[in-house]
């Protein structure tokens, strides 16, 4: 069974004519007629009879009418998808990125993948957990990169990306940089600038409350270009994760007892196609190397 013989089909069944189908399609009239002899001879039996002038479909033409017709236009969206995944002539990739995932190497990604994929016109759009899902859901955002530091809802499907760390920064010359990693007892009661806008703040507040290690909060602020300004002018420490710190001023020590991290996800929803550059997108982000 053949598309052409199949569209020869759809074509009679839409003129009720073998002449006008053949006009339509510029085929000659027998040419077509004998297609839709061998369409009848492959599904076996007729799939038209004459009402006065004109073809309309016999009882076995209505049955397999609907299935015929999907195999045309399954046909030319897989055209189009191979198309767009070559040509990349798609709408611009919207990904949604939580508001505490920081730019620094998600930039550096950003920029190795343009390289690669200079066709993508990527749009980012930041926001909260569940801002992202929702648009995730309602189709605003083809893909949305989060914290997996709580589960999902089932409609949501994910994949794991990278691990990121917690570590402690320090302002230049505190006693503490002095250490290549840091334990949180060694933590107890230095001046604290506390980093509000964090998912795993409770985690670590919970972690320093069972050790006994008391964290003076100083200043606070939910703005990570505050947290890091305070902890530049020596107005105590901060936990970050790692990949969120832009300055290059600040003394970043691992937090080693205990470590503290979290996973980043790429999250979409359950059961939707993905587009041709969504998974350039999520091949190339698998492949970075994310640890430096």
């Amino acid at each position: 069974m053949e598309l052409q013989q199949i569209r020869y089909f759809l074509s009679v069944h839409k003129h009720g004519s073998f002449s006008r189908a053949a006009a339509e399609g510029d085929v000659s009239q027998p040419a077509l007629t004998a297609a839709v002899k061998k369409l009848e001879g492959e599904v076996g039996g007729e799939l038209f009879h004459r009402e006065g002038k004109r073809l309309v479909l016999s009882p076995l033409g209505r049955l397999v009418h609907p299935a015929l017709e999907q195999a045309v236009v399954g046909a030319q969206s897989a055209r189009s998808i191979a198309e767009n995944f070559k040509l990349l002539r798609q709408a611009p990739l919207r990904v949604g990125v939580q508001s505490s995932i920081g730019p620094v190497r998600m930039a550096d990604f950003l920029r190795s993948f343009h390289r690669r994929q200079p066709g993508v016109e990527l749009t980012l759009q930041d926001g909260s957990h569940e801002q992202l899902l929702a648009r995730l859901e309602s189709g605003e955002l083809d893909l949305a990169l989060l914290s997996g530091s709580r589960p999902l809802p089932d409609p949501f499907r994910h994949e794991r990306l990278y691990a990121e760390p917690y570590v402690v920064v320090l302002p230049a010359g505190h006693p503490l940089a002095r250490e290549a990693g840091l334990r949180l007892q060694d933590l107890d009661g230095e001046p604290y600038v506390d980093r509000l806008a964090c998912e795993m703040r409770e985690a670590v507040m919970a972690l320093s409350s069972a050790r006994d290690v008391h964290l003076y909060a100083t200043f606070r602020s939910e703005r990570e270009d505050w947290v890091e300004a305070m902890v530049l002018a020596g107005l105590g420490f901060a936990f970050m994760p790692a990949y969120s710190i832009r300055s290059t001023q600040l003394q970043v020590r691992p937090l080693v007892d205990p470590q503290v991290q979290r996973d980043i996800l790429a999250v979409d929803v359950r059961g939707r196609l993905r587009s041709p550059p969504a998974r350039l997108f999520l091949e190339d982000i698998r492949a970075h190397a994310w640890v430096p």
